[in-house]
């Protein structure tokens, strides 16, 4: 990760490339034939294609390559694990150090920004007409793939923004709101609408030819047993997230606080607390940090904003008058080791799950209560589904490939119904 320079809250934590530096990291590129970086995008962003266009100095072609591939590809350019995908297959890994794809990625999303390129346009209109549920990374890649296809496209949304987790839930310093705003952008210039504020249920979704659920997974993985879960200042990770992004630097993030996890949301909880002035922030993590599934990259930087991880203990309560003041944990390993730590503030990152779906359709439901679905992506008749609510919370790169899986599938759908 490069060098951390940030300030307060809302600033990006990694800078991106200018035109030179981004023209000499694209000529390391040694232009593989058999392109193994392009071969491990999951959303098939075709990353050797728009580094070549790149070398060429054609900018607009790799923003064309981008757009075309990936709705999402500024947001992507942010937030995928790419040392774990294209970059981690790059042919230069053998030489000296892989090409920085995701920073790439990004100069040209934001020189296609920059100016105003149009990539993508609405196809010739169709009779078909599709709901989205759920205005995620999901359902934004197939409203943005069937409007393409020319097929009318209206999403809804509960929250008053579209975006899901890249809106409501990940940190600004990985992902600054304007990238996802302008992702969205070019999808409502497709013609798509957008309805906020509203649940979609059956009675709204019975006009539709198709039905895409993209709904995440908006319900906490906390047990409501645990003793003490009531106190102030004791919240999950989405809630606290989420008013951090609604009310940045007017958040109070608590002076001690304790994050329990360690995946990406634990490390954007606690980023999360130490800008917005948190004075002292601990990660609570029950197993080895090599055993820690955030990125690496998320952990150095939590690290560099001086942020401790304590392993090996799991909170057993929480204890107070009414408002946290101590949190009480026990060895995951030593079952004697004990620990008693002063916080005012408990935030659990320990996994989400779906809410109820059976307003929307009479889903089959996995035994890990998740929308049961074939490969490619079609639940019951007329309905498909995509993105955390079918894989039980992965990446933003996988709900796009899902996405355009589904878009394909609906449309051979409607295509099969006659809706043409």
């Amino acid at each position: 990760m490069s060098k951390v320079v940030k300030k307060d809250y809302l600033e990006e934590a990694v800078s991106g490339f200018n035109l030179r530096t981004a023209l000499e990291e694209a000529n390391r590129c040694i232009v593989c034939h058999d392109a193994p970086c392009s071969k491990s995008c999951p959303a098939g962003t075709d990353p050797a294609r728009f580094i070549r266009a790149l070398k060429f100095k054609n900018v607009k072609g790799a923003a064309e390559t981008i757009r075309s591939n990936n709705p999402l590809g500024g947001s992507c350019a942010k937030v995928c694990p790419y040392d774990q995908l294209c970059q981690e297959a790059c042919s230069r890994c053998g030489i000296d150090k892989p090409i920085q794809i995701g920073r790439l990625q990004n100069f040209i999303v934001e020189q296609e920004k920059a100016f105003d390129m149009k990539v993508c346009k609405a196809g010739e209109k169709k009779a078909g007409r599709v709901a989205c549920v759920g205005a995620g990374p999901a359902s934004l890649t197939v409203a943005s793939k069937l409007a393409q296809a020319g097929y009318d496209v209206t999403v809804y949304e509960r929250e008053a923004k579209a975006g899901g987790v890249l809106s409501h839930t990940i940190s600004p310093a990985r992902l600054p709101q304007d990238v996802v705003d302008y992702d969205i952008s070019l999808i409502e210039d497709l013609g798509v609408k957008f309805v906020f504020n509203t649940e979609a249920k059956a009675d709204i979704l019975k006009d539709y030819d198709a039905v895409f659920a993209g709904t995440g997974l908006w319900s906490a993985n906390v047990d409501s047993s645990f003793p003490g879960a009531d106190l102030k200042g004791v919240y999950t990770a989405i809630d606290y997230l989420k008013e951090a992004r609604k009310n940045n630097e007017a958040f109070d993030p608590g002076k001690r606080v304790v994050v329990v996890g360690g995946g990406d949301v634990a490390m954007d909880c606690a980023s999360t607390a130490k800008t917005l002035g948190a004075e002292d922030v601990r990660i609570l993590y029950r197993r080895s940090i090599e055993e820690a599934p955030a990125d690496i990259n998320e952990v150095l930087y939590i690290t560099s904003l001086g942020i401790g991880m304590t392993t090996g203990f799991y909170p057993v309560a929480a204890k107070g008058n009414g408002k946290l003041e101590t949190v009480e944990a026990a060895g995951f390993y030593d079952k004697d080791a004990k620990m008693s730590i002063s916080a005012d503030t408990l935030v659990f990152a320990t996994g989400q799950k779906a809410e109820d779906q059976s307003g929307i359709a009479p889903f089959e439901i996995t035994d890990k209560g998740l929308i049961a679905v074939d490969e490619n992506g079609a639940a019951i008749e007329g309905f498909f589904a995509g993105g955390d609510v079918i894989n039980g919370g992965k990446t933003v790169v996988e709900a796009v490939a899902e996405g355009k899986k589904a878009a394909e599938a609906i449309i051979a759908y409607l295509e099969k119904k006659g809706v043409k």
